[in-house]
């Protein structure tokens, strides 16, 4: 049986990877060989990437990719990818490229409000709460001015503050509730700084406020934190077309828009479909903000509960005709930035930025929200007319391919086999064989 590490933190990279390997894979020459595998050559660059997270071994790669043709605005961009699954990049292309002679994508930011917490139990009258606040409030600013006096210059800042009484659903809880305004940052290290200094004049206010008793003095501070919910840092995305203008694959225009408006009706009444909808949506988003260094769990998590922000879990898009013009768009909270953290230390990330012509925080939630709303029409496309199998399995066909192991004349005749034979595993297997049985 293994038996804990002491002190792993403080082992060099070589003795972490023995360590490992040794205890907890069947073949630790192998292992050691593979990990040092995916080392980078430049050691510059393999030094910064140890250093992005603790106990690294090695690196984990993932596709970089472009999708061309995505008109935004009147302005022609190439979005980075970064993703690992199959026809993402493929449908978005596509997606683009359908819209490009149709107006492109609009896109118009709706907000940028970032919102932070500090949750504390005060256990007393309400009002003398409220009137203690009121007075205080001054306070929070003037002693947070240390912090937010970069911000300010670039027009940041603290938005507002706001007292809340949560205690019906947790005895005594209360909470400053803050709005801020971080413009081209990500801003968490920005407002958990802030935070934590409102959370600190908070108690220090309370502990010599007159009208409080000793225990109503006593406010106890349970945390301060950001909130990953954005419901207004907001972004919408469309497109638009006459409906004769929406051709495809055999069926009438018409019936092709009703389609589509159908299906989105669908994952707005229908939880179960509306996940794998709106997973679909975030296989485009998570992509870009991975390429672009951002966090996409974040965003994941804010994104998945404004789906919900009606009391039922439902679509990000929406599609309509009126008057003969098929409409599809997205409303979507993304808090993003492109400057600090990654976007200033890995290479990628700078070269993202670049490709996509060095955008501002706005410009590059507009961007996220059109690769989002690309994906989802080209998903919705395949799913109402030829399937969904019929794209993806073949651009799945080349993973499947290395898994049993063709070679490259092998797969060079299997992907001109299949470009009309449907993609199974069984079939890919089959014809695999008879090639190599010959």
């Amino acid at each position: 049986m293994n038996t804990p590490v002491e002190g792993f933190s403080k082992l060099s990279k070589a003795e972490k990877i023995d360590w490992i390997a040794t205890n907890f894979t069947k073949n630790p020459n192998e292992t050691k060989q593979l990990l040092e595998r995916y080392w980078n050559s430049d050691t510059d660059i393999q030094k910064l990437h140890d250093e992005f997270i603790e106990n690294t071994v090695s690196n984990y790669y993932l596709p970089f990719a472009v999708a061309p043709n995505f008109l935004i605005n009147n302005k022609l961009y190439a979005i980075p990818m970064a993703i690992e699954e199959s026809s993402v990049v493929a449908a978005a292309s596509k997606a683009a490229k359908f819209w490009l002679n149709k107006g492109g994508f609009k896109t118009e930011i709706l907000g940028t409000e970032k919102v932070g917490q500090v949750h504390f139990i005060f256990k007393g009258d309400t009002k003398k709460l409220h009137a203690f606040f009121n007075e205080i409030k001054p306070d929070f600013y003037k002693d947070a001015a240390s912090i937010t006096k970069s911000m300010e210059k670039r027009g940041g800042g603290i938005k507002n503050i706001l007292l809340r009484d949560m205690s019906e659903k947790v005895a005594g809880y209360h909470q400053l509730h803050c709005t801020f305004e971080t413009k081209d940052a990500m801003g968490a290290n920005f407002i958990n700084s802030c935070l934590e200094q409102f959370a600190g004049t908070l108690k220090e206010k309370a502990g010599t406020y007159e009208s409080f008793t000793s225990e109503e003095q006593d406010i106890e501070v349970v945390m301060s934190i950001l909130s990953n919910y954005v419901p207004n840092c907001l972004v919408r995305a469309e497109v638009s077309c006459t409906v004769d203008a929406l051709t495809k694959d055999g069926i009438s225009a018409h019936e092709f828009a009703q389609k589509i408006v159908r299906a989105v009706d669908i994952a707005k009444a229908e939880p179960y479909r509306a996940v794998t909808h709106n997973k679909g949506i975030m296989n485009g988003i998570d992509a870009v903000i991975l390429a672009t260094g951002n966090d996409f769990r974040a965003i994941e998590a804010g994104v998945h509960a404004y789906a919900a922000k009606d009391g039922s879990y439902s679509s990000l898009t929406h599609a309509t005709i009126q008057d003969d013009i098929f409409k599809f768009w997205i409303e979507i909270p993304l808090s993003l930035g492109t400057v600090g953290g990654l976007t200033s230390l890995h290479p990628l990330v700078k070269l993202a930025l670049e490709i996509l012509q060095e955008p501002s925080a706005e410009e590059l939630m507009q961007i996220v929200a059109v690769a989002g709303l690309a994906q989802n029409f080209a998903a919705i496309r395949s799913l109402v007319t030829t399937g969904i199998q019929k794209g993806h399995m073949k651009m799945h066909l080349l993973n499947m391919l290395n898994q049993m192991g063709a070679s490259e004349s092998e797969k060079q005749q299997l992907v001109d086999y299949f470009k009309n034979h449907v993609v199974t595993n069984a079939t890919v297997k089959e014809a695999l064989e008879k090639i190599q049985s010959r």
